[in-house]
């Protein structure tokens, strides 16, 4: 790897501008029809990190990256687990209740009696994304290394994590200790950078642990200036970040212009963006991230993983709140559907519709 770093304390880029509904129509292959209607194969997914309460300005809902994305994950059929810690409030009364109504375990949630249950401040913008405020010292900054958690990424199919658990001392050693015992699962990184949350060391140690980098296009830009690398071509952006870090797999959501995906393989993959109703767009990458995950421990081309994640994507950011259910049969209409799409014109000769 690499050892030219360079560290800058500064805001992500604003994003490029958005693109007009491409008039040209896609839609899902005939394959997918068959998969919907299957029962799958449960794999094990493991998250570890912030649950915490989305304050919204119509109201709290249940949120964090690692939750959201283990929630989508066992809606999907796999053994989606969230390990994370609520205080013993209010808000972290509601959080259990509610995980369990949405039939996920809370076997691996810890109680805290002296930090209360995270939360974080959000704001919506004009086009419906969000803008956080992240409360310090919550309880999912001091979760436990126990026999328990170690056993379960020994387990694990797929191991996601992030930064913001690793802002805290306590957190991180239990991360990195179960990481290290979570040697046969894909480690998954939604690096998920959030002001004041993380450092050049928690960067640089998750994508040396990490096997798949997701990231948004502003976080792209991020490690681009701060690891001293182009991004007038995501395409080889991504190469490169596959090649620095030697990951099997680099992911870039661009919100309603769809992702782009790069395997150490060589594979070059771009999906458009659906152009759908956006209510609110939180949860949106966690649920792309889901649906991926979900066809990439099934071996699916990498087309496909995108897709799935695509689609997830755009159903999350037309409904409110980044856990609302979505039905497996809302899933099937909607991946059956045709759609008009937004494409990146830079990315057309990646696309597969």
């Amino acid at each position: 790897m690499s050892t030219r770093l360079r560290f800058k304390d500064q805001q992500f880029r604003e994003a490029p501008p958005r693109d007009q509904p491409d008039t040209r129509i896609a839609k899902f292959p005939a394959v997918w029809k068959m998969r919907a209607t299957q029962m799958p194969v449960q794999k094990t997914i493991v998250a570890v990190g912030e649950t915490l309460w989305d304050l919204l300005p119509s109201g709290a809902m249940l949120g964090g990256a690692p939750f959201n994305f283990a929630c989508r994950a066992n809606s999907l059929g796999d053994r989606g687990i969230i390990v994370t810690r609520l205080g013993r409030d209010e808000y972290g009364r509601r959080a259990l209740e509610q995980i369990a109504a949405l039939g996920m375990a809370t076997s691996y949630i810890q109680s805290d009696v002296e930090h209360p249950t995270g939360t974080v401040k959000v704001k919506l913008d004009a086009h419906g994304n969000p803008e956080f405020s992240i409360v310090p010292d919550a309880a999912y900054d001091f979760i436990e290394t126990n026999d328990a958690l170690i056993e379960l990424a020994a387990s694990a199919d797929c191991f996601c994590f992030g930064t913001l658990v690793q802002r805290a001392p306590e957190s991180r050693r239990t991360l990195g200790r179960m990481l290290e015992a979570a040697a046969k699962a894909a480690k998954f990184l939604d690096i998920n950078l959030r002001k004041d949350c993380y450092t050049l060391e928690t960067i640089t140690d998750s994508l040396r642990r990490a096997d798949i980098l997701k990231m948004n296009l502003q976080e792209a830009h991020y490690l681009a200036e701060l690891f001293e690398i182009s991004i007038s071509s995501l395409p080889e952006f991504c190469s490169e970040m596959l090649e620095e870090w030697s990951l099997k797999c680099c992911l870039v959501t661009m919100a309603d212009r769809g992702a782009f995906s790069a395997a150490s393989d060589g594979t070059k993959v771009y999906i458009p963006g659906h152009a759908v109703p956006v209510v609110d767009t939180c949860g949106s990458g966690d649920a792309f991230s889901a649906g991926f995950v979900h066809e990439f421990l099934r071996s699916q081309p990498l087309a496909d993983c995108c897709r799935l994640g695509n689609a997830l994507g755009a159903l999350v950011a037309r409904q409110k709140g980044a856990t609302t259910p979505i039905s497996a049969g809302e899933i099937s209409d909607f991946v059956q559907a045709k759609h008009q799409m937004f494409h990146e014109p830079t990315l057309i000769q990646f696309s597969v519709g």
